[in-house]
């Protein structure tokens, strides 16, 4: 299967990451790379940057390097309500916009809470995609996450990060939502979760969960530039991959 973005990527700007933007799509492209994903973290994270941040993303270009920038956010999931750390007017003008659940900004809870909290993530209209859903410190019921994803039309990604330097204990929670994905028709959304530039386009531990749980390139948005557009644009947005 052959990848051509990585739709999850770290700047300095997320206040604990160490490579510029300039340094990770020059990575980008030397790894073959056509597309990548600026999704730094959402101010509520500690050391994140400040919303103006993410309005002024307009002064990138929109190619570097030969490779096409989408201007992002992981945003951070702030409560029971599944509300995100950027308003609604910052969202709409961003090209990519992930959303997940994290340590500092997101509650912990039961199973239940910690469910509900997602699925009004995912009711969100400008959440493409749910960031690291297998994480052990926050215990979901996945039957419900992956069936709300299909039935609102976001992207569950399967995070490389997670199977390899963070959130240890995921690969069996990453692997029942493959699963589940395969079995429910969600689209899965490969990143690298990337915090250093030599992690750019690394999916080398993220892609034997794809196999082992039949997800063929048709059913992953980072194999085709077209795919990825139609996903971005679902919702009335004008962006060109």
């Amino acid at each position: 299967m052959q990848f051509i973005a990585d739709l999850h990527v770290h700047s300095v700007a997320s206040g604990h990451a160490y490579s510029t933007v300039t340094e990770n799509v020059r990575a980008a492209a030397e790894q073959g790379l056509e597309v990548i994903a600026l999704t730094d973290h959402g101010p509520q994270m500690p050391g994140g940057p400040h919303a103006y941040y993410f309005g002024n993303l307009a002064v990138i270009p929109e190619t570097l390097f030969g490779v096409r920038v989408l201007k992002g956010v992981e945003a951070n999931i702030l409560d029971r309500q599944g509300t995100l750390d950027l308003e609604d007017q910052r969202l709409a003008k961003l090209d990519i916009v992930l959303a997940g659940l994290h340590t500092y900004c997101a509650p912990y809870g039961s199973v239940e809470e910690n469910t509900q909290m997602l699925v009004n993530a995912i009711r969100n209209p400008w959440v493409d995609a749910i960031v690291h859903p297998g994480n052990p410190e926050y215990p979901v019921d996945f039957s419900v996450i992956v069936k709300a994803a299909v039935e609102f039309d976001v992207a569950l990604e399967i995070n490389n990060s997670s199977l390899t330097v963070s959130r240890k204990g995921s690969l069996p929670f990453c692997d029942t939502i493959a699963g589940l994905a395969k079995q429910y028709g969600a689209k899965v959304m490969l990143g690298t979760d990337s915090h250093f530039a030599t992690h750019v386009g690394d999916f080398g531990a993220a892609v034997p969960l794809l196999a082992k749980n039949g997800i063929e390139a048709d059913q992953v948005l980072n194999t085709s530039r077209q795919k990825l557009s139609d996903h971005l644009t679902r919702r009335g947005r004008v962006i060109t991959v």
